[in-house]
């Protein structure tokens, strides 16, 4: 059997959450893996231990099978804070038996260690709520370490109970430095403790066969992983950016689902009746269909309900958010539309770098973009018509080319990545033609990706931000950038990731007619920059760099324990736009001169600095006159920054006043109030998207006043990329 190459191809960070943190609440937890799951880890099985299928297969053997052991129990307790040592020699019999489970499609032995999993979270809430009763001293020298992923697990109960007192007492100190009494404390937290012990015990048998078949993935590689038919139509949709339904953002607070926002322009919003804060109680399909109770149901469950085919309806019975959960109900009717999820979609702004030092005042047009995304689908129904960042990003260069903007900056900040075929395309928007990705497939063969499209969307200065999250095709397209001489690269080297994944669809095999056995995002390649470096491990470093805000040893491909390792194959044939070696020291000394005096820069380094220096720690103190007075310090610290700014002339921070840790979580916020902060966030200050906006106008000033330099720079300067002014 032979695998054909599927049409969707992903360099992507996007990973399946430990199970966790997919807690949500709707059944009880499935006693017993289903026959579709057997099937499922029969064919998940078959392809990865073939390397017709992956690019580095891994025999299942006993080996695998412990390797697979020690990831799942990861995946349910990587805190250590439930399984005592007992526990693990319990399940130690498991440690050689996990490979013929799969391979049988018996995964039995997953249902019963999240069992005792499932067991030992009810105990240690009980014990946590039991605490609650009682009073805690915060004067002594106590700390929680909260960082236990190194820590072995507890001896007993008795060592569990200790480690959770420390927990505890942190949750409840947080909220009190947050000004709550201790009966509102003693609510919270108990409400708290109480709902992810629901959560626990609510778990579908999917989620447990997802996490299970994702620890055996994950021991293949990090970046191989294991989708339910319900996670893969959810990863798809937000590839595509679009869904069908109503909307609206939904999320779970207590037993409701509540609207977090409407969306602008979707049919909820064209209706007009329901408002952020709404808590939905009941879904009704169609103009007549019974009205189902949803109070209680796990968030995913009511938006399947809500979700539907374009052009049907689908009623909803709400409660108004004014009228309190014990309010009257109302009802509406709403018909489905395409939803376009423009949250993710590229966008652009523009920058001005005043005037300075004999150089003019200059507008630099900015394109942020979170992802490589593409509705693959819809490429294929209609080729001229479909959802893709590279051709929003087209439509964004060519407002800029209209306006007259001196370049452009294309801000790839936390882009995990996404499609292949957009970053090659993208790349495109530069280049005239020519070669971007080289692949390697296992067996050796390598391939080369180019751009075969004459022209370019933008021929004038560019520049690429990066920091540690940029991953995959986020770093071929830099990479491609920075082995072209096209554009600088600024900021911190990026994530490390040169892996390139399919999503093979284990479905077509038995051609079911309804999803059933899910996909799975299968490593089938290594890329290779067109100099012939691979960016794994390494990334692709800056020709100009920030300070790390995240160190390589905490986060990026390096970290993985079975990540593959760096290599090269030879360089193909390109055009070199330009070299910017000769350039750099420039622009390095005009940069550490600017940002000497550049208040929110020092803020933003001091900011750095201090959050590695705590982290670094891997513990807080819970002596609460020593945590007071380090809350005071930060208050301090956001005041008199903020009437810096005012004095300065520089825009406020939005969100000054509102920075102090509140002690809650996410799903115990006011949900409106909680929203609108969110917005607030993106309004804040960005020195370092301004910084790299003056980087590179510093480049066009130098370039275009010195023409010997220019000449070293850009020998090319008839082709894309002339940055003379």
């Amino acid at each position: 059997m032979k695998l054909k190459t599927p049409a969707i191809v992903l360099l992507t960070l996007a990973l399946v959450a430990p199970l966790a943190l997919l807690a949500r609440a709707d059944s009880q937890v499935v006693a017993a893996p289903t026959a579709d799951q057997a099937t499922t880890a029969k064919l998940v099985y078959g392809l990865l231990s073939d390397s017709r299928y992956a690019y580095r297969p891994r025999a299942l053997d006993d080996a695998l099978s412990q390797d697979v052991f020690k990831r799942y129990l990861e995946a349910l307790d990587g805190g250590k804070q439930y399984f005592t040592q007992a526990d693990i020699q319990k399940f130690s019999a498991y440690r050689t038996q996990l490979d013929d489970a799969i391979r049988s499609g018996d995964v039995t032995p997953a249902y019963d260690i999240f069992a005792v999993y499932r067991q030992r979270v009810g105990e240690r809430v009980t014990y946590a709520r039991a605490l609650l009763k009682q009073d805690f001293d915060f004067t002594g020298d106590q700390r929680w370490e909260y960082d236990r992923e190194k820590a072995p697990w507890a001896a007993n109960s008795q060592e569990l109970d200790a480690v959770w007192k420390k927990s505890i007492m942190n949750d409840w100190l947080r909220l009190k430095l947050a000004g709550k009494k201790p009966d509102e404390i003693r609510s919270t937290l108990d409400k708290r403790y109480a709902t992810y012990q629901r959560s626990v015990n609510e778990l579908k048998g999917e989620d447990i066969f997802q996490t299970f078949l994702n620890s055996y993935s994950g021991a293949i590689d990090p970046h191989t992983d294991y989708f339910t038919p319900k996670t893969a139509q959810n990863f798809n949709q937000s590839m595509s950016l679009s869904l069908e339904g109503i909307g609206a953002q939904l999320q779970r607070q207590d037993d409701m689902v509540v609207i977090r926002e409407v969306i602008a322009g979707g049919p909820a919003d064209l209706d007009g009746t329901l408002k952020a804060g709404d808590r939905i109680v009941g879904v009704g399909q169609g103009k007549s269909g019974p009205m189902t109770d949803v109070i209680g149901w796990r968030i995913d469950d009511v938006v399947a309900q809500i979700r539907g085919k374009k052009d049907t309806q689908v009623r909803l019975e709400y409660i108004p958010a004014e009228s309190g959960v014990d309010g009257k109900h109302a009802k509406v009717t709403i018909t489905r539309q395409k939803i376009k999820l423009e949250e993710q979609a590229a966008k652009g702004e523009t920058i001005t770098i005043p005037a300075a030092n004999g150089q003019p005042a200059r507008r630099i047009g900015v394109v942020k973009l979170p992802a490589f995304y593409q509705d693959f689908e819809g490429r294929r129904r209609n080729p001229n018509d479909y959802t893709s960042a590279t051709r929003d990003i087209a439509k964004l260069l060519a407002g800029f080319k209209a306006s007259g903007v001196d370049g452009v900056v294309l801000d790839l900040r936390n882009n995990g990545g996404g499609s292949l075929d957009e970053a090659v395309e993208l790349t495109g928007l530069f280049i005239d033609k020519g070669p971007v990705v080289q692949v390697r497939e296992s067996g050796g063969r390598v391939t080369v990706n180019a751009d075969r499209k004459p022209g370019v969307a933008w021929d004038g200065p560019l520049a690429v931000l990066t920091n540690r999250g940029s991953a995959s095709a986020s770093e071929i397209f830099a990479g491609a950038i920075q082995d072209y001489g096209r554009g600088l690269v600024i900021g911190e080297t990026t994530f490390g990731k040169g892996t390139v994944q399919n999503l093979v669809d284990l479905d077509r095999w038995p051609a079911n007619e309804e999803a059933r056995f899910g996909q799975v995002k299968l490593t089938i390649a290594q890329f290779f920059r067109v100099a012939g470096g691979s960016t794994q491990h390494k990334g692709v470093v800056p020709d100009i760099a920030f300070p790390v805000s995240v160190d390589g040893t905490e986060f990026g491909e390096s970290t993985y324990d079975n990540a593959l390792p760096w290599t090269r194959i030879a360089a193909v044939p390109h055009i070199q736009y330009g070299n910017f070696a000769p350039l750099l020291p420039r622009l390095e000394a005009l940069h550490a001169a600017r940002v000497a005096t550049d208040k929110e820069f020092q803020w933003w380094t001091e900011d750095v600095n201090q959050f590695r220096a705590e982290n670094a720690k891997k513990y807080v103190s819970l002596n609460e006159a020593e945590r007071r007075a380090e809350r005071e310090t930060q208050e301090a610290q956001r005041k008199q920054r903020q009437a810096e700014r005012a004095a300065l002339g520089l825009a406020l921070d939005p969100l000054a006043e509102d920075a102090a840790d509140d002690g809650l979580g996410a799903n115990e916020r006011d949900i409106i109030k909680d929203a609108a902060r969110e917005k607030l966030a993106d309004q804040r200050p960005d020195p370092l998207l301004r910084e790299s906006a003056a980087i590179l106008s510093d480049a066009i000033d130098v370039l275009g006043r010195d023409l010997t330099l220019s000449a070293q720079v850009l020998p090319e300067s008839s082709q894309p990329g002339s940055w003379a002014d």
